[in-house]
């Protein structure tokens, strides 16, 4: 680790923290931009050091600092309804992250599209995982878990996902990364 890469880390856990404040409550899951979030710290660092920050950022939530959604913390946050979202955002950072390292010998076209193609996969991958622990906690059907906590999201997650991609070429440009 050098001190750009703990600087890096630290500022996405930061970035995560502040995103996941910006909330607006549906229901039983709040929309906020902890995805967002999650899409930058992928897009911007190593697949290892995307992993570390998610880390931190659900270890300092664990502990009980409010980085949650809506200023919470704790591990009855985690272990609660959401939690699976929470750990949900580990796949978004880890497989953006590992498919924008993977595309970088590709043709510009194709990179985009398998970059972009690996980033919704990895938001399917958090919302079933989200979904199942949803499931899991509160004893509700698929349909009546998907209804409340995915369908309300899948266009504000997908503008995120897009406006991650083309933030992150901006940024990167900017930070010299």
């Amino acid at each position: 680790m050098n001190t750009k890469n703990i600087t890096l880390n630290a500022l996405f856990s930061v970035v995560m923290a502040v995103l996941s404040q910006i909330v607006i409550t549906l229901g039983p899951v709040p929309f906020n931009l902890g995805v967002l979030g999650a899409f930058l710290t992928g897009l911007m660092l190593t697949p290892k050091n995307s992993l570390m920050v998610m880390a931190v950022y659900i270890v300092l939530g664990f502990v009980g600092l409010p980085v949650f959604a809506g200023f919470s913390g704790g591990a009855g946050v985690l272990f609660g309804m959401t939690g699976g979202y929470i750990i949900g955002y580990i796949f978004i950072a880890v497989i953006s992250s590992a498919a924008c390292k993977a595309s970088h010998s590709f043709a510009p076209r194709i990179r985009t599209a398998f970059t972009a193609s690996m980033m919704f996969l990895s938001l399917i991958i958090c919302y079933a995982f989200g979904t199942a622990w949803f499931m899991f906690i509160t004893g509700n059907t698929l349909p009546t878990s998907l209804a409340a906590c995915v369908f309300p999201f899948i266009i504000p997650d997908l503008l995120k996902l897009i406006t991650a991609f083309f933030l992150s070429k901006a940024l990167k440009k900017r930070l010299y990364i």
